[in-house]
């Protein structure tokens, strides 16, 4: 299956591979390793450099740290040099992107032009799919005009700073130049602003923003239409007041002395001294006790946080997804772990992830299943990072451990050298090329260069029983699950 794989991605494990070994693991390191369990095969060369990995509708290879694609049913993805380079290829579209500056998009209609999408951020930023009502071009700051996208419906502008117009459901701003002089108007929207020193626009019964000096004196207010409208007005740094329905806030030589009170659609109160340093607060789903940073507890809406010494020690409880969950860091990464329980079932198991920052983490899901891998420097940084995981920390698992949920467990130093086995079929150990060990209900067998040598007792037997060039399959011995390079 992986033969042609091996070819472009490691030409010496050719020599080996003439002749494989057809057990689960077959450890010719540092060539290649390949392991296989049911219809998945994984492979590593040249250590842990080259690898590939192929299941039912699923394949994967790469070069650590600089290339990576991977396939499943209807989709491709890759990167190369990530976060550089990256690409997404589906029946519907295909994506490529050069550090998130250069991107292209072309979504495939099946009927008619294709929708072709292309920026150079921040200079140029073209659509083109047939229709001149959404395709556009824009060369910044030269000029264009661009629809439907950073919150607009349209914008265009022309020598920017110069001008600059942008709509939204049938709000034009106009700017002449940016961003001192602004004008405002359709659709009941009136204004005129001269920043920083004055600005005054609004839409009757709706909102009416005013400032002087921007941002020393302010006045906003909106919903105007309401009994109660939202208003927001400040002279800084000596006052500030918000007020709406239900609810105040005031603060003094802002933002260091106020306060808040709320008593619709929830009861709350919180007292300030220079903060954020000094903050007391109560209320029906939410309590504050900040005296930074040298303690703060805090509960709002059922999340339970605690700091100590800010940030040598925080610690976060919360409940999500059918889950009770639990996380504890010491200055932020160095310690770093998560707990989860089964809501409302605290002695039941329990899953969790443990980084020690940067010498290993670990994994459990409470099920049985368990892994290590020392050592470990970007997994706290990168949690749900697929690409970083499988590109960056193979590369220094100078030791992992893997446990299944049948108690199988793997070990593996320096990256598959040496490996060794052990589960309720049998045993395994290999020492690279050198020599292996098996052994399972139906034998036992000891190999020295992959087989060239090798030594077999049965049970029962006390003579082992010499072989040359024995390249049979060394174990009966079910592997476990393969899991991703």
């Amino acid at each position: 299956m992986f033969s042609s794989r091996l070819i472009r991605l490691a030409p010496a494990c050719l020599l080996l591979a003439l002749a494989p070994l057809r057990s689960e693991e077959d450890n010719a390191w540092p060539l290649f390793v390949k392991r296989t369990a049911g219809d998945t095969e994984a492979v590593e060369a040249l250590g842990p450099l080259f690898f590939a990995q192929e299941g039912p509708g699923f394949s994967q290879h790469g070069m650590r740290p600089l290339f990576l694609e991977t396939k499943t049913e209807g989709a491709t993805t890759g990167s190369a040099l990530y976060p550089f380079f990256t690409w997404r290829h589906t029946d519907d579209f295909r994506t490529f992107s050069f550090f998130q500056l250069v991107n292209t998009r072309t979504d495939l209609t099946g009927r008619g032009p294709a929708d072709e999408r292309f920026d150079v951020w921040p200079f140029w930023f073209s659509r083109d799919n047939g229709n001149p009502d959404e395709s556009y071009r824009a060369l910044f700051p030269v000029g264009g005009v661009i629809r439907n996208r950073f919150g607009r419906d349209r914008i265009a502008f022309a020598a920017f700073p110069l001008y600059s117009h942008t709509e939204k459901a049938g709000r034009h701003v106009r700017h002449t130049p940016w961003p001192f002089l602004r004008f405002t108007t359709g659709d009941g929207h009136k204004g005129f602003e001269f920043w920083p020193l004055y600005g005054h626009v609004g839409r009757e019964g709706d909102y009416d923003r005013f400032y002087a000096l921007w941002p020393l004196a302010y006045r906003s207010a909106r919903n105007l239409s309401e009994p109660v409208p939202e208003v927001k007005l400040g002279v800084l740094p000596f006052y500030t007041r918000d007020t709406a329905p239900g609810y105040i806030n005031e603060n003094y030589l802002w933002p260091f002395f106020g306060y808040s009170d709320r008593t619709d659609p929830h009861r709350y109160h919180e007292t300030r001294w220079l903060w954020p340093f000094l903050v007391q607060g109560r209320g029906d789903d939410r309590y504050v006790n900040r005296w930074g940073p040298l303690y703060t507890h805090s509960v709002i809406k059922g999340t339970d946080k605690t700091w100590l010494l800010w940030p040598l020690y925080r610690n976060q409880r919360w409940a999500a997804d059918g889950l009770d969950q639990e996380k504890t860091q010491l200055l932020f990464f160095l310690f770093w772990s998560l707990e989860q329980h089964r809501a409302g079932e605290p002695d039941g198991p329990a899953a969790h992830k443990t980084h020690l920052w940067p010498l290993l983490s670990s994994w459990d899901n409470g099920a049985g299943r368990r892994q290590v891998q020392a050592l470990s420097p970007f997994e706290v940084f990168f949690p749900n990072n697929d690409t970083v995981r499988r590109l960056w920390s193979p590369l220094f698992a100078v030791y992992r451990y893997d446990r299944q949920a049948d108690a199988t467990t793997r070990h593996a130093l320096l990256w598959n050298a040496v490996t060794w086995r052990r589960g309720p079929a049998g045993r395994e150990f290999h020492l690279g090329p050198l020599a292996g060990f098996s052994a399972d209900a139906q034998q036992e067998r000891l190999t020295l260069g992959r087989g060239l040598l090798s030594l077999r007792r049965r049970p029962g037997e006390r003579v082992w029983r010499p072989a040359l060039f024995d390249f049979t399959p060394s174990s009966a011995m079910k592997a476990p699950a393969v899991a991703s390079p």
